[in-house]
């Protein structure tokens, strides 16, 4: 074979080579050919080279020419290799090899990217990483695919670590493709591209604008779209940020709807698109998109002319000249994939050519300097001794530190110095002489803010000048001169054995500067860069290195987002979350969570989704009854009449409710039942007529605007019903609600909505109101839902190796894990999900520590609690674990958290693919054994109940809480279990209330009495109820444990009598003096026992407690917090045949001894609370369950919150009544609930109150012959209204609540 046909199958060879490397096997162009290896040396360069044989051209991957590949003359991070690759191309990876046959290699890098060879831009990975790993040998060749391509036509390597037994040794090759585009370059301030649409009906329901743009000038129009009835767009960089305005006609002013970007003047290429739908915008700036609502005008709008550089109005001619107008270059211009720049070249009518413009990107060479940590400064020779009357500095700075030093430099008289610095934002000048300050000037303010600010210093003829931004800035002037020494230094001073003429007492600068000028002459920073001129160290030249770190903002819910050199910082006030990036919500998901944290009613946030998305909510938690109810309000909750309105069809009312849809239907969905009532009160007013027939009246539920619903409360969905059509007993039998029998007396339809799909009621729709005479009354209640099926969803693990298993957790950048686990075991896997080589874990590592693990990729990283009591006391016991880009944190229970901090360059995403297992692990080792509870990923709850059901080893829910929120029934509380929580019986307790906390207290006035009988002798030997003992109690007692509080200003006073069949009694009064005591008579043959309590001034009107104890002849008395009293009976300690306790007035007096009887005669005026004697709790049992209680109440009885120093419960002091809880006399023509005006319902009436008369004088017969020896003072026998309450399991079912308020009603006797 000749060489010719040599040379022909060589370049065949190539040519598919080439298009093999171009295209994969399915078509679809890859961008993976190696663009390095073909260059000639001359493409190469670098910032030294050891000789000739290790110059830059030998830095080709594989190759062994020359020594084997580049190396540097010195060894240091200043060294570069830079490769110029001929033409913009498309990057998409970097492969790197050390020098061959040694032992130089790099083991971590940094990777830039240029346009020019000039203003070099670091890439990064995952925005910060910026970094990458390098070698390990001299061999092996590392390769990193780019997660965003790079498009640049030179790129430059910086070493940053090699090996340490060896030197700087590179070979390396980029892989890619070419890459082809259209640029325009708009010059000047009139320079602009206008797009005239064509003319004829709506183009599209999808318009698209993108474009790449850069420019050193940080504001300028970039877009602007125009169309009919004066509607525009406009896109505009304001300090470097892009804005998106919208112009709503010709008169109104552009209004800002969005803002997305930062520091897009750096000169770089930067992406954006406009994305047009029917109702929103989608603004994408680089790889960020914000969705955006757009008015609904723009929903049907038509642009008819797109401008670009500049605001040119629709038909204007002359071009827009205005300072805001855009410069820079423009690449890729598309309008609905129209290349609007390939037009202006092909000079197409629709696109006319405005201004200086020009087809290529002519960039102004501009370099920077970046001073990036503590050893940066740059040193520069000051004015020669020509320019000695004075001095001249300018230049240009931007950073994000409120602090720094920008210059310094020695005056040549008496060792005086010069500070230009920054201090709180703002420029100060310090001239310092002999150990004190001359002379300080202030100038500018807020010169963190990322932007370009420009700074003079001047000092000629004796006039000092410091200017910031010009005069935009602030200039401050003073009488002085001053005039350079030796050298300048900016930005901080070399360390002090290599400089004694710096000194630097502030921060250091971190931060870019550009446009040196010393006496007015610009600084070469490129000679800098070289050697060639003054002295640097740790400085990127010829790049700004600043980061937006706030941009976007990684401070989620609204937290705001600050920022210096190196890291950012979130403030989550008032946002309602807390960390390091306001992801974890400070309130809990739900009153059931509230009440287990031993929390009572009240107004509380809630958060159903944690960290997700859906805000916190403000909604009452009601926790008087043994569901914890959730009550969220709307704007209309009560009985609202309406009246006939003629000409009207229907009458429509719309409910708001006190929350937003998203959480309104997450509330909903996570409880475990919901309710609203639904009442209609009628006068000749239809409802829903027939079943067969369309309705007059329907209302809307759901989500959203909710849906038609033609059932009305208590019915069935669909059913077109009402209450007494689905139990039979409407008024007319022909219908199915009591108002479709269209009678003029007023009745009612009402009940509860039950189905959660329903709920809540959004709207109702009133027909039947418009004939004469029609009246009509409706009340939709608020929405109430109790139970939580996201807090009580639990799995209990009985062996190691049992495990539940769900798709993979995903938390690349940050992810919350949070539940609650009580074991019995000493360690075991919470939770694992593995990768490739990252992975997550939390687990129970020992009996008191708690550990959470994970690898991103930089290595194992550990955060630990430890606990100082055992993890494995079968208790309930949270955990919370998070992830973010700052840190990782821990928390167990009330703990403080533990913390790990990221690293300060960047974060790596977690990238997980194995399944999540829970309670145990993928080996099925160190697997958990005990129950796991409530577990939240990212706000999301997994259901391990429904997993649990079909995975052997594991069972469904998790019985036993009392272990752990028993402690929350207080005062003799007993905790009783269900199967979602506990419930607290204060049966035994002389409170009430969720957590038996809540004082029993009534005012006394003299008259009142409360009088409390045992069980009488005969009726000892009869099983005559299965009462409970606070009730009922022994005859004869060895010993009593009473206990009270009382507050009262009246002495002498008998505060608490307990009488005996056998004249016996025990008596706790307070005496003349003010003092305590305690009487017992407890032998007829004796005399009285008087034990007298040293305490003084107990009548003042105060809150005191007094406990007494007794065991046969041995009394201990404590008043408050005073020492308690011990003395001694002389009696045989029984207290025999007891008969009866009385609080207040005692009228059987005629067996007391004539000083007791006198006093027990004055009766009681003041407060009595919490009563208890052994246990029983008669006060309890006099205001919350009279009918079932054995009491007798005389005299003026007022319950009252007197004895807590705490206001009353909120809920429990509504005295709201609802219609539907009343009853009132018909004929009033009002609406009224429960009264039916028909002639059957007088009659029903009539015969109902005879029979409540018969049987109430049979209670008072059956009364009086119980109580023989009783006398009464009234007849007539009014209760207290009772609490429904699960304390006594005889109370009535009457629905009613707990009275606790501060002006009660008065019940008589």
């Amino acid at each position: 074979m000749d060489m010719g046909t040599k040379r022909v199958a060589g370049i065949i060879a190539q040519v598919v080579l080439l298009l093999s490397s171009s295209y994969g096997t399915t078509g679809e162009e890859v961008c993976e050919s190696a663009l390095v290896s073909n260059l000639p040396p001359s493409s190469f360069r670098s910032s030294s080279q050891l000789s000739s044989s290790h110059a830059p051209g030998f830095a080709k991957l594989n190759r062994r020419e020359g020594a084997g590949g580049w190396s540097p003359l010195t060894s240091d991070r200043y060294q570069w290799l830079e490769v110029s690759l001929g033409e913009r191309t498309k990057i998409t990876a970097v492969a790197t090899q050390g020098r061959y046959g040694s032992s130089d290699w790099l083991t971590s890098y940094l990777l830039m990217f240029s346009d020019t060879g000039h203003n070099w831009k670091q890439y990064r990975q995952e925005d910060s990483i910026g970094s990458f790993p390098g070698n390990s040998n001299a061999d092996s060749v590392v390769q990193y695919k780019l997660q965003q391509p790079a498009f640049a036509r030179f790129l430059r390597l910086i070493p940053l670590a090699w090996n340490p037994s060896g030197r700087i040794g590179l070979r390396l090759e980029t892989y890619g493709c070419p890459y082809s585009s259209d640029v325009v370059s708009l010059d000047d301030g009139s320079s602009s591209l206008v797009y005239r649409l064509s003319p004829g009906p709506r183009r599209s329901s999808r318009d698209v604008v993108s474009l790449k743009f850069k420019t050193l000038r940080n504001s300028g129009t970039l877009l602007h779209a125009e169309g009919e009835e004066g509607l525009s767009l406009s896109l505009e960089l304001e300090r470097g940020k892009l804005q998106l305005l919208l112009k709503q006609g010709s008169s109104s002013e552009p209004r800002r709807v969005a803002s997305l970007g930062s520091l897009l003047d750096d000169q770089h290429w930067h992406y954006i698109a406009v994305e047009r739908h029917s109702s929103h915008l989608n603004l994408t700036v680089d790889k960020h998109t914000e969705r955006v609502q757009i008015p609904a005008e723009f929903s049907h709008w038509d642009m008819e002319q797109l401008t670009v550089g500049a605001a040119q109005s629709l038909g204007s001619q002359k071009p827009a000249i205005s300072r805001r107008n855009f410069h820079g270059c423009l690449e890729n211009l598309l309008y609905n994939d129209l290349n609007l720049i390939e037009l202006a070249k092909d000079k197409d009518h629709q696109v006319t050519v405005v201004g200086n413009v020009t087809f290529s990107c002519a960039e102004p060479v501009s370099i920077a300097v970046t001073f990036p940590g503590p050893q940066s400064f740059l040193q520069l020779p000051g004015p020669t001794a020509s320019s000695s009357a004075g001095v001249s500095v300018g230049f240009q700075f931007r950073t994000w530190n409120k602090a720094g030093l920008l210059l310094t430099f020695a005056l040549p008289q008496e060792g005086g110095v010069v500070w230009l610095y920054l201090s709180e934002a703002r420029l100060r000048l310090q001239i310092h002489k002999a150990g004190r300050t001359l002379l300080e000037l202030t100038a500018g303010s807020a010169l963190n803010d990322g932007q370009w600010h420009s700074v003079e210093l001047n000092s000629r003829r004796g006039r000092l000048t410091v200017a910031v931004d010009k005069d935009e800035g602030g200039v401050a002037h003073a009488s002085s001169s001053i005039t350079a020494g030796g050298q300048l230094f900016f930005g901080g001073c070399p360390s002090e054995e290599d400089s004694q003429e710096c000194l630097n007492p502030f921060s250091i600068f971190q931060g870019c500067m550009r446009l040196l000028s010393v006496e007015n002459q610009p600084v070469d920073l490129i000679m800098v860069q070289q050697r060639l001129l003054g002295n640097y160290s740790h400085l990127l030249i010829d790049m700004c290195g600043i980061i937006d770190r706030c941009s976007p903002s990684r401070c989620e819910h609204g937290g705001r987002c600050s920022q210096s050199w190196t890291v950012f910082h979130c403030n989550c006030s008032d946002s309602g979350y807390s960390g390091a990036t306001c992801r974890s919500s400070v309130y809990e998901q739900s009153c059931e969570a509230y009440k287990h944290n031993g929390n009572t009613s009240g107004h509380f946030y809630i958060d159903v989704d944690g960290s997700g998305p859906i805000k916190p909510q403000l909604v009452y938690c009601n926790m008087t009854e043994e569901n914890t109810w959730m009550v969220i309000q709307h704007n209309n909750t009560e009985l609202t009449r309406l009246q006939p309105s003629p000409g009207g069809n229907q009458h429509l009312v719309h409910f708001d409710y006190s929350t937003e849809e998203e959480q309104l239907s997450a509330a909903i969905s996570q409880s475990e039942h919901c309710e609203q009532e639904l009442s209609y009160q009628c006068s000749k007013s239809r409802l829903l007529n027939t079943p067969e027939g369309s309705p007059f009246s329907w209302w809307l539920g759901g989500p959203g605007p909710g849906r038609v619903r033609t059932y009305w409360g208590g019915a069935q969905p669909g059913s077109q019903q009402c209450a007494c059509g689905l139990q039979g007993d409407c008024v007319d039998p022909q219908h199915y609600c009591n108002c479709d029998a269209d009678r003029m007396e007023w009745t009612e339809d009402s009940g509860l909505l039950t189905h959660k799909e329903s709920l809540p009621v959004r709207s109702l729709v009133l027909g039947d109101i418009q004939r004469p005479g029609s009246e009509a009354a409706y009340r939709v209640g608020p929405l109430r839902c109790h139970g939580d099926k996201n807090f009580w969803n639990a799995a209990f693990f009985d062996k190691e190796t049992s495990y539940l298993h769900f798709p993979t957790f995903h938390g690349e950048l940050s992810a919350d894990i949070s539940f609650l686990f009580k074991t019995t075991a000493s360690s075991g896997v919470f939770l694992e999900n593995l990768g490739i080589k990252d992975f997550i874990r939390i687990e129970l590592s020992s009996s008191t520590q708690v550990v959470f693990s994970f690898d991103v990729g930089n290595g194992p990283l550990e955060v630990r609690v430890e606990s100082s009591v055992p993890l494995n006391d079968n208790r309930w016991h949270r955990v919370r674990a998070e992830r973010n880009i700052k840190e990782a944190s821990l928390r167990l229970d009330g703990l403080p958290a533990a913390t790990q901090e990221a690293p300060t360059d960047g974060h790596f995403h977690l990238q997980l693919n194995s399944q999540l297992f829970i309670g145990g692990t993928a080996s099925r080792q160190k697997g958990f054994r005990g129950c796991i509870r409530s577990l939240q990923l990212n706000g999301v709850t997994l259901d391990l109940e429904e997993r649990a059901r079909i995975t052997p080893g594991v069972r469904p829910g998790c019985p036993g809480h009392c272990s752990s929120y028993g402690s929350f029934c207080q005062n003799g509380g007993r905790c009783v279990e269900r199967a979602n929580g506990f419930h607290c019986d204060c049966g035994l307790s002389a409170y009430t209330g969720v957590f038996c906390h809540t004082e029993v207290s009534a005012s006394f006035k003299s008259g009142t009495s409360i009088s409390y009988t045992f069980k009488e002798p005969y009726e000892l030997s009869r099983n005559s109820s299965a009462l409970p003992s606070s009730i009922y109690s022994d005859m004869t007692l060895r010993g009593e444990n009473v206990s009270l509080s009382f507050r009262t200003n009246q002495s002498p006073a008998v505060l608490f009598y307990v009488s005996s069949y056998y004249r016996e009694y025990l008596a706790l009064l307070i005496n003349k003096h003010d003092m305590l005591e305690v009487r017992y008579k407890m032998d007829n043959s004796r005399d009285v026992e008087v034990l007298r309590s040293r305490v003084r001034s107990l009548a003042n009107g105060q809150l005191h407690t007094v406990s007494i104890r007794r065991l046969t002849d041995s009394v201990s008395v404590q008043i408050d917090q005073n020492a308690r009293e011990e003395f001694n009976l002389t009696s045989d300690g029984e207290l025999n045949g007891i008969k009866m306790l009385v609080l207040g007035k005692v009228h059987e007096s005629d067996e007391m001894d004539p000083d007791l009887a006198r006093l027990v005669s004055l009766g009681f005026a003041g407060c009595l609370s919490v009563v208890q004697f052994n246990s029983i709790s008669p006060l309890k049992a006099a205001l919350l369950h009279p009918d079932t209680s054995p009491v007798i109440i005389t005299g003026p009885l007022v319950q009252s919150n007197c004895g807590s120093s705490a206001a009353a419960n909120p809920y429990a002091a509504e005295n709201t009544h609802h219609l539907s809880d009343q009853s009132g006399s018909v004929g009033s023509g009002q609406p009224l609930v429960n009264a039916i005006r028909t002639d059957s319902a007088l009659i029903g009436g009539v015969i109902a109150v005879v029979i409540f008369v018969i049987v109430t004088g049979l209670a008072i017969t059956a009364r009086f012959l119980y109580r023989r020896k009783e006398t009464y003072r009234n007849q007539e026998v009014k209760g207290v209204k009772q609490e429904d309450s699960p304390d006594f399991p005889f109370n009535n079912q009457a629905d009613s609540q707990n009275v606790s308020c501060e002006n009660p009603k008065e019940y008589f006797i």
